[in-house]
């Protein structure tokens, strides 16, 4: 039996590694490529694989760096957060708001219901957040983010409960999202307003930085500079947090700190060069989730995978309740409303690209919906991760869900 202790530029040279092959992988198998699964996932699986069978055919345990993997999380959230646009929020109007409000019910009714199979499986309640919206909103970024502050805190196989229920999230919203809207159309008899008379109902979020700057060495280094600002302002948040008792996530202190950034710029009219924070952000999200999923333990989450597979039918039953009779009435029960109920179920299961896809899928069979794909873009590119970092963080308030060392 030995041990094989990976350094920091080790561990990102394979993390890349298992993202290119990911992304070959995905390109080359229709199934996985119509599913939107992230690169990400199926690259490090296959290290995670390869890892298992080392430490079981000859007893050699691979272990990798997590330094730049704790970095890179900030990093992303941070980016999360400086997108954060109050003023984009305003220019949604009522439906805006009506999609955010019903966004924050389904955020709370997730993590209701992941509680509740949790207890009912025995297990202990705090692993029905992991099972929750921190999967299925969330995302596996997300879902590993709190999974390693809740396995700090003393519960035992977090990472593994949010890996699989967030990887079995990704695959189901893929394949639901997509056939309940287009039910929802046909069921209502809907038509889409042809393209060349949609209009959009409101603006979307201006993009941000001059032209001349956009993509060149000094907005790089600006956005390279706001980005650690916003890192280092949301160490000094935890710390201010931490004196005054209140205990905050790095990352949720990270986001909160690009919210503030980004929304005093606007005040004073300062532009930021939003095209490499967004770049930077989805490269170190990436990267994070290669890193972090290269090193689960698979044999493990195979143990588990009857309680996640009851959860996610409860999830996406609850899920597509909330999209049909709520979201869809209170939107106004129109073919705006159908498509945007579809990219609620996107994201609301799966992810925002899943989103996406679902909506430009609607789109082309039964017409345009500018409103709708405007709707998720404002309240999914932002406003999802940061009610969804907020409402965990007040379930973990309950006494129900404190965690004891090593729980489980």
């Amino acid at each position: 039996t030995g041990k094989i202790e990976l350094g920091e530029l080790a561990t990102l040279i394979i993390g890349i590694a298992a993202l290119l092959l990911g992304r070959y992988i995905r390109r080359s198998v229709p199934f996985l490529k119509r599913i939107d699964v992230p690169d990400a996932v199926v690259g490090a699986s296959i290290v995670a694989v390869l890892c298992l069978l080392a430490e079981v055919l000859s007893g050699i345990k691979i272990t990798f760096g997590a330094e730049l993997r704790d970095i890179l999380l900030l990093v992303f959230f941070t980016t999360i957060g400086l997108s954060a646009k109050l003023a984009a929020l305003r220019n949604g109007g009522r439906p805006l708001f009506i999609l955010c409000a019903v966004t924050v019910l389904l955020l709370v009714l997730q993590n209701a219901a992941g509680i509740a199979v949790a207890m009912a499986w025995g297990a202990h309640p705090a692993y029905g957040l992991l099972a929750g919206s921190l999967s299925f909103v969330g995302g596996p970024g997300t879902a590993l983010a709190w999974a390693r502050e809740m396995s700090a805190a003393g519960l035992k196989n977090a990472e593994l409960v949010g890996v699989g229920s967030a990887t079995l999230a990704v695959i189901a919203g893929a394949l639901v999202a997509g056939p309940v809207a287009g039910w929802i159309v046909t069921r209502h008899r809907l038509v889409g307003t042809p393209a060349d008379e949609a209009q959009v109902p409101f603006a979307p979020p201006v993009a941000v930085g001059t032209p001349a700057d956009r993509g060149g060495m000094e907005g790089l280094l600006g956005s390279t500079l706001v980005i650690a600002l916003s890192v280092y302002l949301g160490e000094q948040i935890n710390l201010v947090a931490g004196h005054a008792g209140l205990l905050l996530p790095g990352f949720l202190s990270a986001m909160l700190a690009g919210v503030l950034i980004t929304n005093l710029a606007d005040a004073f009219h300062r532009r930021l060069d939003f095209a490499p924070i967004e770049k930077g952000g989805e490269f170190a999200l990436h990267v994070f989730l290669a890193i972090a999923l290269m090193q689960v333990n698979l044999a493990s989450v195979a143990a588990i995978i009857v309680p996640l597979a009851i959860n996610i039918v409860v999830q996406i039953a609850l899920t597509i309740g909330v999209a049909y009779f709520v979201l869809f009435r209170l939107l106004g029960r129109d073919y705006d409303a159908a498509v945007a109920s579809g990219g609620f179920l996107g994201f609301g299961i799966a992810s925002m690209p899943v989103a996406m896809a679902t909506m430009d899928e609607i789109g082309r069979r039964y017409g345009p919906s500018p409103k709708a794909f405007l709707l998720i873009t404002l309240a999914g590119s932002f406003f999802v991760d940061l009610a969804n970092a907020l409402v965990a963080k007040a379930f973990f308030a309950l006494p129900l869900l404190a965690v004891a060392p090593h729980a489980g």
